[in-house]
């Protein structure tokens, strides 16, 4: 039942939102956007680690999604968030498809167990089949993952799963948001960990010290600040009549010619076979922490067309993809970072020794 003065089509004001992976980087955006939202009561957080800090509207839970109970976590909640996903560690997959395949399928069944009324589901452009570069493609493109990319097909599966629960649960309302590369300041000790590893030094990330950029066929991507995704997961749970897929990104698409212009720097002509080799022998000897395979996607995936966000939702990014990037890159450079367990740019010890001894590649 709606309360009085709530606008039809949204939901009651006294919403309560569970959301899994709440301190991850597109969790802290999430919980940023849902704590100004006059139409959240409460935010049930719930992550692996429990942070030192506590936010308005939230209560933290901690849980893992692959052996705990879940159910009891979404008692009473509008909507059920989730977002928790590993990307490490990247030389074990059976550690990394029990959390985001089996771990997504248990939030869903419980999120169905408890009678929330909704589930938002963070999918990916990752999850998406090769597609054409040289123009868009809506959200009825295959999702049929790229092969060679764990972190892909991890989300295709997971797509078939949705497809199957949706199903099997018509009186849920499910969404799932398939937005390109999140990028945000607070996140930036953690992508540099995960992606770029230990031996990367900060300062080379300065603007003047990229003079070039590699002009490689069909390395073209989007790019999304993650308030803006945020806001677009803001969205869909207010919104009763909101179903289906969205793509999320902000223009322009970054290919070597805006990329060249962001960064000051000259597009060389790189051939594809030549990253992606350089990309796996730098993986296999532990130099860094990301496998070819997330080339591969790069160079796979389609480019999106975000119209029925902006027409559906009335969804319409603050920030370009370009502002995005470059607030990672001076984030990354300046070592920052948030407090929370994920994003804490003391994550990796001092000096970076725990990320070397535990393994370039392994989870944090």
């Amino acid at each position: 039942m709606e309360c009085p003065g709530t606008v039809p089509g949204t939901i009651e004001r006294t919403m309560k939102v569970a959301v899994v992976g709440a301190t991850g980087n597109m969790g802290s955006a999430l919980l940023r956007a849902l704590q100004h939202d006059e139409s959240v009561r409460e935010i049930v957080g719930i992550a692996r680690r429990r942070p030192a800090q506590d936010l308005p509207k939230v209560t933290w839970r901690t849980a893992d999604v692959v052996r705990d109970d879940l159910a009891p976590l979404f008692e009473g909640v509008h909507a059920v968030v989730h977002l928790a996903w590993a990307i490490q560690p990247s030389r074990d997959e059976s550690v990394t498809r029990a959390i985001n395949v089996d771990g997504s399928r248990r939030v869903f069944e419980a999120a169905a167990h408890a009678g929330a009324g909704a589930l938002v589901y963070a999918s990916s452009i990752g999850a998406y089949s090769p597609g054409p570069k040289d123009r868009a493609v809506d959200e009825s493109w295959p999702t049929g993952g790229i092969p060679t990319s764990f972190y892909s097909r991890h989300k295709a599966e997971v797509e078939r799963i949705l497809d199957g629960f949706e199903a099997a649960h018509a009186h849920m309302r499910v969404v799932r948001l398939r937005p390109g590369l999140i990028f945000q300041r607070e996140a930036a000790s953690e992508i540099r960990r995960l992606f770029a590893g230990p031996f990367l030094p900060n300062a080379l990330l300065h603007r003047a010290l990229l003079p070039v950029v590699p002009r490689t066929a069909r390395l073209v991507f989007q790019a999304v600040h993650a308030d803006d995704v945020a806001d677009a997961y803001r969205r869909v749970i207010a919104e009763r009549d909101v179903h289906g897929a969205y793509n999320i990104a902000a223009d322009p698409v970054l290919d070597p010619d805006e990329l060249g212009r962001l960064l000051g720097a000259r597009p060389v002509p790189v051939p594809a076979r030549v990253l992606r080799a350089a990309a796996d022998l730098t993986w296999r000897l532990h130099l860094q922490p990301t496998p070819s395979g997330w080339l591969d996607l790069a160079l796979g995936v389609p480019i999106m067309d975000t119209s029925r966000a902006r027409t559906e939702l009335g969804w319409e990014p603050r920030r370009s993809a370009g502002e995005a990037l470059l607030e990672l890159l001076d984030g990354m450079r300046e070592g920052a970072g948030a407090p929370l367990p994920p994003l804490d740019p003391h994550a990796g010890g001092r000096f970076r020794r725990w990320e070397i001894a535990k393994g370039v590649g392994a989870r944090n």
